[in-house]
């Protein structure tokens, strides 16, 4: 579903009346809800995700993965650059993200940071994005069947004779 300018703006003046202004120019990150609602079922520690959203964070446009070095996002979470490179091989064993290795072309050669790739974690993420929207659409539905149900009216007839009015 493509997202007009219009609502862009919208969703962008929300957030900025959430988080302020400031923060927000100061830049923002996109993480889809589900990997963070769904991580435990997804196999995903607290380590495992924080390194996701420092790799969403240099994420933009679809056609330029990110690519930080792990040292700056060991830095950014104040843990070790080896814990970063474990929990990067374990995703990666996992199938959640790929690396793609990028080398310099400085006279000398040798290895500049790797790309990362997010095409494992959104296959395994989408059947519990799916579901979830199932859930949301029926239960918008069973609201809005509750709001429109018939209610049973009280008819007051007053055509009827009443006690007062009644001839004895």
């Amino acid at each position: 579903m493509a997202v007009t300018k219009a609502q862009q703006n919208e969703r962008l003046k929300r957030n900025e009346e959430k988080w302020s202004s400031t923060l927000m120019e100061a830049g923002w990150t996109v993480l889809p809800s589900i990997i963070l609602e769904k991580q435990d079922a997804l196999g995903l520690d607290p380590i495992d995700v924080n390194i996701l959203m420092q790799l969403a964070r240099h994420w933009w446009y679809s056609d330029n993965p990110p690519h930080p070095s792990k040292a700056a996002m060991a830095k950014c979470m104040g843990i070790d650059p080896s814990t970063v490179r474990r929990h990067i091989a374990r995703m990666e064993a996992g199938g959640f993200i790929r690396r793609e290795k990028r080398f310099t072309k400085k006279k000398f050669g040798g290895q500049d940071t790797n790309i990362y790739h997010f095409d494992g974690l959104i296959k395994e993420a989408t059947p519990y994005a799916e579901e979830f929207i199932k859930l949301r659409e029926k239960q918008r539905s069973e609201d809005e069947d509750r709001r429109n149900s018939k209610k049973p009216k009280l008819v007051i007839d007053n055509t009827a004779p009443t006690t007062a009015n009644a001839k004895h």
